[in-house]
């Protein structure tokens, strides 16, 4: 136990001590995608870990050793069971020394930050706050956001960030069925308040990941998370700007990226698509739109890169009414069958899916639309899309055949694209699946 007898210093190097021994108890808090991969490697390593969940349903199904992520096996929950304790008392920060946030940060309706999620879970962790605890947050968010808005909160304890306890951002950078980079083989990028902060987040992740890069301030790594992400934004917005133009011109935007990677340098492939999805690529850029606001200056190359993949989903529509249009069919009244709706190929995550925006397009021009996608039983409970409330329908033959359309917009592997194809009549493909696959039909027209 800390008493008032011991420096600023003692309380700095017993953490570490912990640390370093894997007695340090880990809370870990939102046990979602980001979250629950975190705590499950913090438990390989042999630390004890608490993970908190509002969601009583997630927490009961940890508990029973159950995987509520597709990608994450329920084994390796049950290898985890003698260290990993989900709970829903949050009363319990009390007992770890570690505290990771891991919660979402949407936008708002007007596409401008929302952080509830961090301020009202800062708000419950600065009510148990207690001396020598480390708080990181690993949420994406815009710089600033834990010196101005976490630290103030947590201060409203009595206790003093550097001196009392710890604090630091570590942006997640977790790819969900990533399986050349797990978690653990993905260096961490750490920012500290303090030299002190730092010293102990550094310490806390190297006994986990690969390597730490540490930073000069949270502030630092703030922007280093939305850089990644903003770099992907931009260079997929280019090439679906190209995807355009190419098909206009009567170029196969996929043969000139084959063609321009054999390039030995200079060039790094990016690939067009129905528009962009998950929770990060499509939110981030915002976030640093809206705070680059407060500078006075427009960040013209986000925007515009927001405005060409928010397009894209429009795009695919327009594509299947002009397929349709060779069968002297219209979107209304067509049936048309939607093949993934997950954001990704081979998860089950459904965040900001280009197949939402798609589905209710199609739907609104009258289309009567249904969908299969073998890892999305269920299709409903979307914060932009209330209405849409669907169930995957089997991948039959008879349902290949009687739909007017095919729409291809994640391409899992786990599809027979040669059993597609083959009871198809029509088959809009955006993601270039089946010439990967070695299909080159008639039937199947590039998206």
């Amino acid at each position: 136990m800390i008493t008032e007898l011991q420096t600023k210093k003692e309380i700095h190097l017993e953490l570490i001590e912990k640390i370093n021994s894997r007695v340090a108890v880990v809370g870990v808090i939102g046990l979602g995608y980001v979250g629950l991969p975190l705590a499950i490697e913090f438990c390989r390593s042999g630390f004890p870990v608490v993970g908190f969940d509002v969601d009583e349903e997630k927490v009961k199904l940890l508990r029973e050793c159950k995987s509520y992520i597709k990608h994450i096996d329920s084994g390796r929950l049950l290898e985890c069971k003698p260290l990993f304790r989900p709970v829903s008392d949050f009363s319990k920060l009390l007992e770890v020394d570690c505290i990771l946030l891991c919660v979402p940060t949407p936008l708002n309706r007007h596409r401008e930050p929302d952080l509830t999620y961090v301020i009202n879970t800062t708000k419950t962790v600065s009510r148990y706050l207690r001396k020598g605890q480390l708080v990181v947050l690993e949420s994406t968010t815009y710089p600033g956001t834990t010196e101005e808005i976490m630290k103030p909160i947590l201060e409203e304890s009595g206790l003093r960030a550097g001196e009392d306890f710890f604090l630091a951002y570590s942006p997640e950078r977790e790819d969900p069925n990533n399986r050349s980079f797990t978690t653990s083989m993905i260096p961490k990028v750490v920012g500290g308040y303090s030299e002190r902060c730092l010293e102990v987040a550094k310490t806390l992740y190297q006994n986990v990941v690969v390597k730490t890069v540490p930073v000069s301030s949270p502030r630092v790594a703030e922007a280093t998370k939305l850089l990644e992400n903003i770099y992907r934004a931009v260079n997929i917005a280019l090439v679906n700007e190209l995807k355009v133009l190419f098909d206009r011109m009567g170029i196969d935007i996929w043969e000139v990226i084959e063609a321009a990677k054999t390039k030995p340098f200079g060039f790094q492939a990016f690939y067009p698509g129905p528009g962009l999805g998950g929770h990060c690529i499509p939110i981030d850029p915002f976030y640093l739109t809206w705070k680059a606001r407060e500078y006075g200056l427009n960040t013209r190359f986000i925007e515009l890169a927001g405005e060409i993949n928010t397009y894209m989903p429009y795009y695919v529509v327009e594509q299947v009414s002009q397929v349709l249009n060779r069968f002297r069919k219209t979107v209304n009244g067509s049936r048309i069958l939607i093949l993934g709706v997950a954001y990704k190929r081979d998860v089950d995550d459904q965040r900001e899916s280009p197949a939402l925006k798609i589905i209710q397009l199609l739907k609104g021009q009258g289309a009567e639309v249904t969908y299969n996608d073998p890892h999305v039983p269920v299709c409903r409970g979307h914060r932009h899309y209330p209405d849409i409330d669907m169930r995957s329908v089997d991948l039959t033959e008879e349902v290949l055949k009687t739909a007017d359309l095919v729409l291809l917009v994640t391409d899992h592997s786990a599809y027979d694209y040669a059993f597609i194809e083959r009871h198809a009549s029509c088959i809009v493909d955006t993601r270039n699946a089946f010439a990967r696959h070695g299909i080159n039909s008639k039937k199947v027209f590039k998206a």
